[in-house]
């Protein structure tokens, strides 16, 4: 895992398989965002098995090939959307395009998992609304900075058990390395992108509905700038802010950025701030600054007292099994479908009404 680059970022976990070999098989199709990698270590340690990969770029299809030896190069895509063993299909496709190819996964009666942001309009998520409840089929989605980062797991497992007492307040931040220069052109250019709250701010709002159990909320203000890149790259947004009140009356303050600096030891400092009734948490995700270059650092206080967890490589990820579980037992362990979709719907209507600072 490249630490520098929050593109290509796929951690790996301890393997904690729930199905035996062959038993979920799944395909890859789209590989336009690194987090595809991440997306299928998970499924693989989990006990997932991967036998296809389509893209029509034959050089990103090699690079796959090369961290996934065991994987078949499909000819097409319809190759291996009517191999009727594959059960699910992973995608990192254009953000614009992950909905087209979402309905595409459904119409041939398989369960989809899709990288953030699943969509860039609200119409495309009212199709795949209307397309899941036609077919039954999933609709999943990698919010990786929760699902794939073991510190905020385990922060879920201290709420669930009563830790912090009930959530009142979560405050995000998301700030990422650009690395312009490694980018492809659609990343800058709105149409596919989304903008950078509809992007990298969906993380945001699905930690936040999460960790408050909120069902619903609503965007109270937001506000997104293009402050060092209007000449280079002038549709890029490099800052996001945006406020959210939940349907619980917790509220919620994040911020998103692309302004980490080259001195960091890693792509972001991503932390998240809970505060509860009884006691609060903060994450340190990734880092902690100029004392630990390990990641997945958690600080706890309630009325125990004070305590630090250090997480990395004890936690693990499990999403990813109950992902499969539920797609065997076609239940919702893992995340709902309203849940997937109303953080895609939250962070599409913060976007659309997002203040424009020039």
């Amino acid at each position: 895992m490249d630490k520098n680059d929050g593109m290509n970022y796929s951690p790996k976990g301890k393997p904690n398989k729930v199905v035996s070999e062959g038993e979920f098989v799944f395909a890859a199709i789209a590989l336009e965002h690194g987090h595809i990698y991440g997306m299928c270590n998970g499924l693989i340690e989990a006990g997932a098995t991967l036998k296809w990969v389509y893209d029509p770029d034959a050089e990103k299809v090699q690079q796959f090939v090369e961290a996934f030896p065991q994987v078949k190069v499909a000819s097409s895509e319809e190759e291996v959307m009517n191999d009727l063993e594959i059960q699910l299909i992973a995608g990192a496709a254009i953000p614009s395009k992950r909905c087209e190819l979402g309905l595409r996964v459904m119409d041939h009666g398989k369960d989809y998992f899709t990288d953030k942001t699943p969509f860039t309009t609200l119409g495309q998520l009212e199709q795949a609304r209307r397309k899941v409840q036609e077919t039954g089929r999933k609709y999943m989605v990698y919010y990786s900075e929760r699902l794939h980062v073991e510190s905020a797991v385990f922060a879920g497992q201290l709420i669930e058990q009563g830790g912090i007492g009930r959530v009142i307040q979560v405050t995000g931040f998301g700030p990422h390395r650009l690395n312009a220069s490694g980018r492809p052109d659609w990343f800058f250019k709105k149409e596919f992108y989304g903008g950078i709250l509809c992007d990298i701010g969906s993380h945001q709002i699905e930690q936040f509905l999460y960790y408050a159990a909120c069902e619903d909320a609503i965007v109270v203000h937001s506000k997104v700038a293009n402050y060092r890149w209007k000449e280079e790259y002038p549709e890029l947004e490099d800052y996001g802010d945006a406020t959210l009140i939940g349907d619980n009356g917790a509220t919620q303050y994040f911020r998103v950025d692309w302004f980490t600096p080259s001195g960091l030891s890693t792509w972001g400092d991503g932390r998240t701030f809970i505060v509860g009734t009884d006691g609060f948490i903060e994450i340190r995700k990734y880092v902690e600054i100029a004392r630990d270059t390990g990641s997945d650092h958690l600080y706890l206080v309630n009325s125990e007292g004070e305590k630090h967890f250090s997480l990395e490589g004890k936690v693990g990820y499990p999403f990813f099994g109950e992902l499969i579980l539920d797609c065997i037992h076609r239940t919702e362990n893992a995340m709902t479908q309203a849940h997937a979709f109303k953080a895609a719907e939250l962070c599409l209507k913060a976007q659309d009404m997002a203040e424009r600072i020039e």
